[in-house]
């Protein structure tokens, strides 16, 4: 998919991604892609504040809401948290176009688990 992380802590998660094979048949970013990225990069800032607490994050919901596509160029997608809890988790992420134009809304919710003990 592309995609490259440009920032990451507690308060928000930056990458990018191209458009450029993430098309569908009609030419336009794929909402497919939209989603997978936008929740690889929530999930990963909820992974970033469980492991403050030695949790880790798995996705539990996630919705979308799609306002314009992109044909060309990359999408910056920022996750910023909504809730930061001991066992949830709750982020916003947004999907722009280079212009800074919102194509996509997300909200993704984590729960914080236990890590397991490696052996």
């Amino acid at each position: 998919m592309g995609v490259e992380i440009l920032e990451q802590s507690v308060e928000r998660v930056v990458a990018t991604m191209p458009v450029e094979g993430n098309r569908q048949s009609f030419g336009l970013l794929h909402g497919g892609a939209s989603l997978a990225v936008g929740e690889a990069v929530g999930s990963w800032a909820a992974v970033i504040h469980a492991s403050t607490l030695g949790k880790t994050a798995v996705g539990v919901d996630v919705s979308a809401t799609h306002h314009r596509s992109a044909r060309s160029g990359r999408v910056t997608v920022t996750a910023t948290p909504i809730h930061l809890g001991r066992t949830l988790t709750t982020h916003e992420v947004l999907i722009e176009n280079e212009d800074g134009q919102r194509l996509c809304t997300m909200r993704i919710t984590n729960l914080l688990l236990d890590r397991p003990i490696p052996g």
